[in-house]
């Protein structure tokens, strides 16, 4: 008796172990989704159908692998017994032939007797098609044949062998006695193939010749072979290439196959070789299939069309299915997603039937009532969130509805909250037709529009502030469409300067130089607008007697259209005071170069000394030598060139100044580097020379022309030079570092190309506190300064765009001097070719 079972602690906690099989299949089965199931229930019928038909397919498969099996042991018993019989036929004739030489060695046997016995044995057997008598000389001595050999292969008596393998075997004979078989090279085009044996004749060691006998491999084949064997096999001989020699159903039979086997491999063909011959012939069979078994097959077949017919039924059973339930799901799924839509919907939802009561409220309607689904549905009118002041409307307006007259924007009605509270809403009614086309009730559609509403209103006031502010400005606005006389809007002080025509809109932007678009450009509006966003320009308005800064800028109408607004704002005022600034910068700029001057006075006189004093010099001597008769015409010429020269020295000098110091209005030029710089250190040379200073300088190799006043320039690098001059002279520097050096190099700043020009001095350089204050205005370090120059200098540079600055010179912590630099932009491409164009032409 088996002990009880015992539960423990150990035990599996799989729920499905200590289950039996069918109960633990109901269980994973019921486990499963219905989908699942539905998929299972229809594929498990169409597996069991497979299995079944590859059982089948197996097991005919096995039984004819069995059989082929058989066949093949069997054929491989056929040839080993068809090889047998042929060896020992082969061996009996060649032991016949071997007689017949012994009789010849001995001399018992002449021709006549040979040949007697060699047709007896030709007619006796088939395989026996010739038998000749070659003597040592390999001389034919007589040749007995079958009346069946072709002409060709007879051996003609009285003649030698002819050359070939015949004659190549019989020298081997020669040298070693012995037989030998020997299947001449098949010729399609020859007679049938022929078998030859050679027996050597010898007399002891004495070679006296050979008895050529030669087989017909057809006879031999088709006379050694038993009737029962080549009734059921294919028998073939094959030569030492594989190559058909002779068979009974013809030199290319091959076996025959049923049709019901097809993809099953044929029996394999058996080859022996064929002894005493050797490999050089081979004997090959092969099954015929005698037996069709066409009640097998037709079972096999019946069997299989059936099971793919089953298979075909359940496939599309199975299809059938899979369809129905696609369609099923997609019928919940669509379901689930309007559900879930209508419940996602801000916008509330209510069906009313034809007799006005409620049958459908979504839960957006609920949500915005306060009202639960099954409060509303059922209701006839009045409803509960009908305010009770609204009563009477409401109803007229439901009749309305009911009747079919309903306004296609909808109405706006107030709608009561469950806690008494109430919004706006309004209302759209269409009418409710089922999937049959009955008109089964209306469809309405509730909008809670409490913010639009209020947020209209805040707009209505935001627009009217705007417009309160647009009308209050002192500057003109106006906005027009592209390519259109019309004016979409202008505040008030534009109708006060220009009327409501947009004459003054489009006359503004012609003067201001802005281009308008034109109608075809309104495409690539978005390309236009941040071009002309920020683009302002200043113009004078005769009738009115102001300068107005006029902006455009383009922007999109609420219609869509692509517009242009114009701002224009008076300026007049501000134009007033720039005119007096840049007059009082003018004279401020005069001034100062008259000051340099006036600094550089001495240095000015002792360059017109040198001069004059050459003059002077040249027409005393001139006047003593007329006096005493020794002047000739030679020196007096030489005289007078000399003196016309220091003239025209002293004019220069005098023409420099006067340039330099000229009151000029600021004329700003694409400028050649090299000429301002000549023209500065001439003037700066006058006051270096004074104070014992060198002036060297280097200047980059075809720099192009900079956009500069070119005498705003000149003061700048004057005034530099002249104050590093200064500031050598006041450090007290010896003689060998008293120098100035200009620099101009091309330099790109902030990625816009330019030209800095640096003067670097030997003196002893700037305080730290006096660099900070540098370019202040009245800020110098001379007693007797203004504190003008500097500061003058950074604001000529600054209005030409470009960076003014200065920095002590160091060799390790010792300072070797000071280098103020300037740095100005070159000239535009644009205003190159305009300054070309205002050339004179020649």
């Amino acid at each position: 008796m088996p002990p009880p079972h015992h539960h423990s602690d150990l035990a599996p906690t799989n729920p499905f172990s200590l289950e039996p099989p069918t109960r633990w299949w109901r269980s994973w089965w019921r486990s499963l989704s219905p989908t699942r199931q539905d998929r299972l229930a229809a594929i498990a019928p169409l597996i069991s159908v497979a299995l079944f038909f590859v059982a089948i397919v197996a097991s005919f498969w096995y039984l004819r692998t069995e059989e082929q099996d058989r066949e093949q042991d069997a054929l491989m018993r056929s040839v080993h017994y068809t090889q047998q019989r042929m060896r020992l036929r082969l061996l009996e004739r060649q032991e016949q032939i071997m007689r017949l030489a012994r009789d010849v060695a001995t001399e018992q046997m002449g021709t006549a007797e040979f040949a007697s016995r060699a047709e007896t044995l030709i007619t006796q057997y088939p395989e026996l098609q010739a038998i000749t008598w070659v003597n040592a000389e390999s001389t034919v001595v007589i040749s007995q044949a079958a009346p069946a050999v072709p002409s060709g292969q007879l051996h003609t008596p009285a003649l030698p062998l002819p050359p070939g393998p015949t004659a190549t075997i019989f020298a081997q004979i020669r040298k070693q006695p012995q037989s030998v078989y020997w299947q001449p090279q098949m010729d399609p085009n020859a007679a049938p193939p022929m078998l030859q044996l050679q027996v050597p004749i010898t007399a002891g060691v004495k070679f006296l010749g050979t008895v050529l006998a030669e087989f017909s491999v057809d006879n031999l084949l088709r006379y050694t072979t038993p009737t029962e064997i080549l009734s059921r096999y294919t028998v073939s001989m094959l030569d030492a290439q594989g190559r058909t020699l002779s068979s009974p159903g013809g030199s290319h039979a091959q076996p025959r196959l049923s049709l019901p086997w097809i993809g099953l491999q044929p029996l394999k063909a058996y080859t022996l070789p064929v002894m005493p011959v050797g490999d050089s012939l081979s004997l090959s069979a092969q099954a015929y299939r005698t037996s069709p078994g066409l009640v097998g097959n037709g079972l096999f077949w019946l069997v299989g069309s059936l099971s793919l017919l089953t298979a075909w039924l359940l496939l599309g059973t199975w299809r059938h299915t899979g369809k129905r339930l696609r369609t099923q799901e997609a019928l919940v799924a669509e379901t689930n997603f309007r559900r879930a839509m209508e419940n996602s919907l801000l916008t509330g939802m209510r069906a009313l039937d034809l007799q006005g009561r409620i049958t459908y409220v979504n839960a957006a309607f609920c949500q915005m009532t306060g009202w639960d689904e099954a409060e509303l549905v059922g209701q006839l009118p009045p409803y509960p969130y009908w305010p009770q002041a609204e009563y009477a409307n409401l109803m007229l307006k439901l009749k309305e509805e009911l009747s079919g007259k309903t306004v296609p924007g909808g109405f706006q009605i107030k709608v009561q909250r469950k806690n008494g509270t109430c919004f706006d809403a309004r209302l759209y009614v269409s009418p409710l037709v089922d999937a049959h086309g009955q008109h089964t009730g209306w469809m309405s559609s509730i909008t809670d529009i409490t913010e639009p509403n209020r947020i209209r209103a805040q707009l209505a006031a935001s627009h009217e502030r705007f417009t309160i502010v647009l009308e209050s400005l002192d500057a003109s606005v106006s906005v027009a469409p592209l390519g259109s006389a019309e004016l979409l809007f202008a505040n008030k002080s534009y109708r006060q300067w220009f009327g409501s025509q947009t004459t003054g809109h489009l006359q503004l932007l012609q003067q201001a130089g802005i281009v308008k678009a034109s109608p075809q450009e309104d495409d690539n509006a978005l390309n236009l607008r941040p071009k002309a966003r920020n683009k302002n320009a200043e113009v004078f308005w005769p009738e009115l007697n102001k300068w107005l800064e006029v902006r455009s800028r383009y922007l999109t109408w609420v219609d869509g259209r692509l517009a242009q607004m114009v701002i224009a704002t008076d300026i007049t005022a501000r134009h007033q005071a720039e005119e007096q600034a840049a007059q009082q910068a003018e004279r401020a700029q005069a001034a100062s170069r008259l000051i340099t001057m006036g600094e550089m006075a001495s240095s000015v006189a002792h360059e017109l000394n040198q001069p004059l004093t050459a003059i002077n010099n040249y027409c005393s001597g001139m006047l003593s030598r007329l006096d005493s008769g020794t002047l000739t015409e030679s020196q007096m010429r030489f005289a007078l060139e000399k003196t016309a020269h220091q003239a025209q020295r002293a004019g220069q000098v005098i023409q420099h100044i006067r340039s330099f110091v000229k009151r000029s209005e600021p004329n700003r030029a694409p400028a050649q580097v090299e000429d301002m710089v000549a023209e500065a250190m001439e003037l700066a040379n006058f006051e270096l020379r004074r104070r014992n200073v060198r002036l060297s300088h280097h200047i980059a190799a075809r720099l192009p022309p900079v956009l500069a006043d070119a005498i705003l320039i000149e003061q700048v690098l004057v005034n530099l030079m002249k104050n590093a001059a200064e500031a050598i002279d006041h450090g007290g520097r010896p003689e060998g570092r008293r120098s100035v050096e200009l620099l101009v190099r091309p330099k790109t700043l902030e990625e816009r190309p330019g030209v800095e020009f640096a003067v670097q001095d030997t003196g002893p350089g700037l305080p730290p506190q006096v660099l900070e204050r540098l370019f202040e205005a009245f800020f110098s370090t001379k007693s007797e300064g203004m504190g003008i120059g500097l500061n003058l200098c950074r604001s000529i540079i600054e209005s030409h765009n470009g960076r003014l600055q200065a920095q002590n010179l160091y060799n390790g912590s010792e300072v070797t001097g000071c280098c103020f630099s300037f740095w100005i932009p070159l000239a535009e491409p644009a205003a190159l070719q305009e300054d070309k164009d205002t050339l004179p032409q020649q």
